[in-house]
């Protein structure tokens, strides 16, 4: 599954996504910082699993957050380990994303409102 993200807020954001991955060693990976302008959309992942999480927060301070937490570096950064972290790096809480039947060639979208 494609997994898109729209903007759908007043202000630009930075979006980050966390995705399942036999590649760390808590099996679970993130990227990010994407730049999303209001009304803009973009597709940030590819997943067959049913699960994946986002952190994103707008330029006004408005963020869209959650329980799973990782530390990510300040730069842009692509397949980070959530278990590695970073000196100094952000403490975000990342928002749990469900697609039940994630498959091909279906695309997802989250509208961040």
């Amino acid at each position: 599954m494609w997994l898109a993200y729209s903007n759908q807020y007043s202000h630009g954001l930075y979006l980050a996504v966390g995705y399942y991955t036999t590649d760390c060693d808590d099996d679970w990976g993130s990227r990010g910082w994407y730049r999303l302008e209001p009304g803009q959309s973009g597709i940030v992942l590819c997943t067959t699993n049913d699960y994946s999480t986002f952190y994103a927060e707008a330029d006004d301070g408005y963020h869209w957050s959650g329980p799973y937490g990782v530390n990510v570096p300040y730069h842009a950064f692509d397949d980070w380990c959530w278990d590695l972290g970073v000196d100094p790096g952000l403490d975000i809480g990342m928002r749990l994303v469900t697609a039940s039947g994630a498959g091909w060639p279906w695309v997802g979208t989250v509208n961040l409102s």
